[in-house]
């Protein structure tokens, strides 16, 4: 099975780098197209709120919102506030990206061997777990030595999604790290750990919230971070579930690399526009991120620890990249990322060749339904596998 995974990316790499001066250019929508399609997917989907960005040769072409961002009926802005959610993983992993070209993580080096002491030995002061995960729960299973930063990123740790969606509420590893796709946000917030408690002498012991906040200064994100800021308050965005029942912003007190973002869509525009373009990091590092590394094999994302499917019905495109998820399609070779909790959706799409991407972000949990139709409108036919993606439960809570 290795050598199959293998082979099936160098052979992916090799149909893209032949593909790329063949790949269509579909017709790009006029903004008031794109305005029109926007709010007819909201009427379909009984979406409250949405925001769109659209980036082309790398370069932020239009950002727009529609609709309400509470239940006053106060209009959602292109600077509103919206939860960023699993969008936050992707840059989380471009961080780590940046520590990767400063020498200070490698992506194949034992997470164990940052720390100055056993994993296990963390953890035990129960206010460790509103932050980081139980990591005492490891002890009897060595193969916690084994887990990677590069594990981490191509959510293949072994973890559950979450400890305390565990049956018995404890931390374990199901299947050896590295060797099969299985998104989790604990893998996440383990190399968070590492990075904020690992060893000074390699250059660890960092707050990753600072790290960010220099991502987002760098690339003009001035209304984004990981933690709840007070000046965000005159201008957020609630959030409507699947009922239509309206729940308040969540004011986030710790970072959190799985999922504490808070940003606008300018702002995240401006972050997939300079992911696109390879900005901030060295070449290595950028295709590192958008390389196939590990072939994902099941039939959805979610729920998480699915068996695989027969080798006849696998996508032979679909791999984890650091972060992105990568597939194939008309256009070429593209990368995506999804943000979802019971009032939240979130899509972003990039399609390399081009660098031509779209961002939607939503306080309405519905909207997700019509992501599809919407990104085929403004993008063409790109293959994002939103069947694997969202299966049967796109835009439920």
């Amino acid at each position: 099975m290795q050598g199959r995974i293998l082979l099936s990316g160098f052979l992916l790499l090799a149909v893209s780098a032949q593909a790329q001066s063949q790949v269509p250019i579909p017709h790009i929508p006029s903004n008031s197209a794109i305005d029109t399609e926007a709010r007819r997917i909201m009427a379909q989907t009984h979406a409250n709120g949405m925001a769109i960005a659209f980036i082309d040769k790398g370069n932020v072409q239009y950002v727009q919102a529609y609709g309400i961002r509470n239940a006053n009926g106060d209009s959602l802005s292109t600077n509103t506030i919206m939860y960023g959610a699993s969008l936050t993983k992707t840059v989380f992993a471009y961080t780590v990206m940046e520590l990767v070209d400063k020498a200070k993580i490698d992506l194949d080096k034992p997470i164990a061997a940052y720390l100055e002491n056993p994993l296990p030995s963390y953890g035990v002061d129960p206010g460790f777990l509103r932050k980081y995960g139980p990591y005492k729960d490891l002890a009897g299973d060595q193969r916690w030595e084994n887990i990677s930063p590069r594990n981490v990123l191509t959510q293949s740790t072994g973890f559950a999604n979450f400890w305390f969606l565990e049956p018995d509420h404890k931390l374990q590893i199901h299947f050896d790290p590295g060797t099969r796709y299985s998104y989790s946000g604990e893998g996440y917030v383990l190399l968070q750990f590492a990075i904020e408690h690992g060893r000074q002498s390699q250059g660890l012991g960092i707050d990753v919230g600072d790290l960010t906040n220099d991502v987002f200064n760098k690339l003009n994100m001035p209304r984004t971070s990981l933690t709840w800021r007070n000046d965000f308050g005159s201008n957020a965005a609630d959030g409507w579930n699947d009922q239509g029942q309206v729940q308040t912003h969540n004011h986030n007190s710790k970072v959190r690399a799985a999922g504490s973002l808070d940003t606008t869509i300018s702002d995240f525009a401006q972050f997939t526009a300079a992911l696109v373009r390879g900005e901030g990091l060295s070449g290595p590092s950028f295709n590192e991120m958008t390389r196939p590394q590990l072939h994902i094999t099941t039939a959805h994302q979610f729920p998480v620890l699915e068996p695989d499917l027969p080798l006849t019905q696998q996508r032979d495109d679909l791999y984890a990249g650091l972060g992105v998820v990568l597939f194939r399609g008309p256009q070429g070779n593209g990368f995506e990322k999804g943000g979802h909790d019971s009032t939240t959706a979130n899509t972003m799409v990039c399609m390399q060749a081009l660098q031509r991407c779209v961002v939607i972000l939503s306080n309405d949990v519905r909207a997700e339904a019509g992501f599809r139709e919407l990104v085929h409108y403004i993008l063409g036919e790109t293959g994002v596998p939103y069947d694997w993606d969202y299966g049967s439960s796109a835009g439920k809570s």
